[in-house]
């Protein structure tokens, strides 16, 4: 018998969203577990039974002190075709695959549209005026129109891009900076290129569209945020750690910014005592950018069919490919 554990199923989606009787069929257990373990010593006792797990994106988090401690583990089937929570060094040393799943069938719009959807609810102060109204109050902050100010661009690849032009639609000024940006790879796409500094300084709304690495991290810092106008709000639907959090929340205690947008965090699922939430400036979301039932299917009918492709021998869609030499 293999057993198998399914990571991170908050919304109790997984058991109906896949066939996992194909690899029950094989000799398999499945387990679904609705949590995340930030305890090491408690991830680890509660995984040491299983060869197999089936991770949701990138909630828990597997570094080398914790693989070392899973003997019997020999795959990590990961949702998505990044694997940033996984030490894919130590997992190669340790005989580990470990898989992804490719592609999408939002067409990479699901992040772009919670996107805007963030972006109108903060500028337009949605959340906090519903907040209001259940304790019969009415209209108690003024807000600004999106027309006529300054979307920010952090970062200009596939989905940098859509936000880009979805902030052309709502007759926005598009600024944008990235990594590998040019002037005239921003303008074939309604941006202008600028300079880092002033991505901060002109942005009314700064929206951050680059991947978590080792150059990316911590990224926003207290200096950023001096750059920035009273009235600006960030938008961070990206990875938490680009923003120093610490930072964060100094400017939006100080009101050094207006507000922000939050879709992620340091850590997630966010602690039930974190200042973020004692913060009346901040709209925050649970990680719902790839969220949508379109999206878990596809990632859990592929994470099936890697498993079981690894349990008949021939493992496809393997990232740490020197694993299988």
């Amino acid at each position: 018998m293999t057993r198998i554990a399914v990571l991170d199923d908050y919304l109790h989606f997984a058991a109906g969203a896949a066939d996992w009787a194909s690899v029950e069929a094989r000799g398999g257990q499945v387990d679904f577990f609705h949590d995340t373990l930030l305890d090491e010593d408690a991830l680890v006792q509660r995984l040491e039974p299983y060869t197999v797990l089936v991770t949701t994106r990138e909630r828990t988090r597997f570094p080398r002190s914790v693989l070392k401690r899973l003997p019997k583990l020999k795959l990590i089937a990961g949702t998505g075709g990044r694997q940033a929570n996984v030490d894919l060094d130590a997992a190669t040393e340790l005989g580990i695959t470990v898989c992804i799943t490719r592609g999408s069938p939002s067409r990479g719009n699901a992040t772009a549209e919670l996107i805007w959807g963030l972006i109108i609810a903060v500028k337009r102060h949605i959340a906090w005026e519903d907040r209001q109204m259940r304790e019969g109050k009415w209209q108690t902050r003024a807000a600004e129109s999106l027309a006529g100010s300054t979307l920010g661009i952090l970062g200009m690849g596939r989905l940098g891009t859509i936000t880009a032009r979805y902030g052309n639609v709502f007759d926005m000024d598009v600024v944008a900076w990235g990594p590998t940006l040019d002037a005239e790879q921003a303008k074939a796409n309604g941006a202008e290129y600028v300079s880092w500094d002033e991505l901060f300084s002109s942005s009314d709304v700064l929206s951050i569209h680059v991947p978590l690495t080792d150059m990316s991290r911590g990224w926003i810092t207290e200096r950023e945020f001096g750059l920035m106008k009273d009235s600006a709000f960030l938008v961070n639907t990206s990875r938490g750690p680009i923003v120093r959090e610490d930072a964060l929340i100094n400017a939006l205690r100080t009101g050094q910014i207006a507000g922000a947008a939050l879709d992620v965090y340091d850590t997630e699922p966010l602690p039930a005592d974190h200042p973020l939430l004692s913060l009346d400036n901040v709209l925050l979301a649970p990680h719902l950018g790839y969220n949508t039932g379109e999206t878990l299917r596809h990632f859990f009918r592929d994470s099936v069919e890697n498993v079981a492709a690894w349990m008949d021998g021939a493992p496809i869609n393997v990232l740490n490919e020197e694993v299988l030499k």
